[in-house]
């Protein structure tokens, strides 16, 4: 079967990785694709927002599947059109994918339904959402009510704080239309995991857990990012948190939906906040996560291709998916200045000896393939804020560990920068 793959990013790179390791796999294209993953997927000059154009494509070229790894496409609408044109595609609808596109339509659906997850309100108009936080005491937790490559979130610790992030979504317009809401909720405390299921519209298939760390320095601290590396499995939730997260969180939201005859059928991601009253939902995303997938691909033993076939039929009843049971590992390695401005460009050395240590993986984030000024030679160069996706499995976390920032030891290019404590919890757990 010939399996086309929108995107171009490390998310898409790990999920191209582990689609042509199926026996389902005749032919893996991705759009755009990148460099970094030619060699396991055809790159196709198409932009992942050029739906129907990707929509012609998979027709023209008798392609049995597409999965869609960004988030923008799904609330864009490409499942609604692939499937009037008769493609198999995997990925909720566009009203669906809207527990994605709109933060408000998320924490409404939630609050009727009863998902636990934090008070909020919702403000259009600036001055009145200046008036409700000056009224309010900090910390609170401020979002853009649209998308915002995981950058709309502002968790504001002082007053200065909210009035700032007030300020760069509704007066600077810092993230456009996506701000033209803002949802100001409380600041819940405890411990971050990342839950991914697979739905066929009626039943889900859990993948294993994960932990991400967003912000862009050590300890915690700095700007909120894309992520700056994950882990699999987080040691907070265990096998009965896993349960109660999917009876109170996940199931609700599916069951729901299928109630008005609007079956989810993709994945489902729900960030949870585990705290002292149990575990309450930050957000919902309609697509894998991204660093969350690079290292959760790595620890699946079974089909992906298979899984997502199961869940577009609406035959994931008793299906369950295999596991290796090592942790992983995955460590952005993003261009200074991240998430704000930085430089592209720069010669990256040592991938090939990083890439040789036993049990270690790089996906490749934001490349491109250049050629080195002193000498001639074909490298890849930096071309993106987030890099590469240095990625490890180890006997144990501190195992894991050690190979993966081993691997990133060898790595090079001009100011490169990466978080130095990615899993510490999980040892620390441990």
């Amino acid at each position: 079967m010939k399996i086309l793959l929108i995107g171009s990013g490390g998310r898409e790179h790990a999920l191209a990785w582990k689609i042509a390791q199926s026996p389902k796999c005749e032919k893996l294209y991705c759009a755009p694709g990148s460099d970094g993953m030619s060699g396991i997927a055809e790159p196709v000059n198409i932009k992942s927002d050029d739906i129907k154009g990707l929509a012609d494509f998979a027709k023209k070229n008798g392609v049995g599947l597409t999965v869609v790894g960004p988030e923008a496409p799904l609330v864009a609408g490409i499942v609604d059109l692939f499937q009037k044109e008769g493609l198999r595609i995997f990925g909720p609808a566009k009203d669906l994918a809207a527990l994605e596109g709109s933060k408000v339509f998320a924490k409404e659906r939630m609050k009727a339904i009863g998902v636990p997850t934090a008070d909020f309100r919702v403000f259009e108009v600036y001055d009145e959402a200046l008036q409700y936080v000056n009224s309010m005491k900090a910390p609170l937790v401020i979002k853009a009510d649209g998308l915002a490559a995981g950058k709309g979130v502002f968790v504001c610790r002082t007053i200065e704080d909210q009035k700032a992030a007030l300020k760069e979504i509704m007066i600077n317009r810092t993230f456009a239309d996506a701000g033209n809401r803002v949802i100001i909720e409380e600041c819940l405390s405890g411990e971050e995991a990342s839950i991914i299921v697979i739905s066929d519209g009626n039943n889900v298939v859990p993948l294993a857990s994960s932990q991400d760390h967003k912000r862009a320095f050590d300890g915690d601290k700095g700007p909120n990012t894309g992520g700056m590396g994950a882990y699999s499995p987080a040691p907070v939730i265990t096998d009965e948190l896993s349960r109660e997260i999917l009876d109170t969180a996940v199931l609700p939201v599916i069951r729901s939906l299928a109630a008005e005859g609007k079956p989810y059928k993709g994945v489902l991601y729900a960030g949870i906040m585990v705290t002292e009253k149990g575990p309450y939902v930050l957000e919902f995303n309609a697509r894998f996560g991204d660093p969350e997938t690079q290292a959760i691909m790595p620890r699946l033993k079974s089909d992906l291709v298979e899984a997502m076939e199961r869940a577009i039929d609406g035959k994931l009843a008793g299906y369950s998916m295999q596991w290796d049971p090592r942790p992983c590992v995955s460590v952005v390695a993003a261009s200074s200045g991240y998430p704000g401005t930085y430089k592209s460009g720069m010669e990256i050395d040592g991938l090939p000896e990083a890439s040789r240590i036993k049990d270690v993986v790089i996906f490749h984030a934001g490349t491109k393939m250049g050629r080195r000024a002193a000498d001639g030679k074909d490298l890849f160069i930096a071309n993106g804020g987030r890099v590469l996706n240095v990625t490890a499995l180890g006997a144990d976390y501190r195992a894991a560990i050690e190979a993966c920032y081993g691997a990133l030891r060898l790595i090079h290019f001009d100011r490169m920068h990466y978080r130095t404590d990615i899993a510490y919890r999980a040892t620390r757990a441990r």
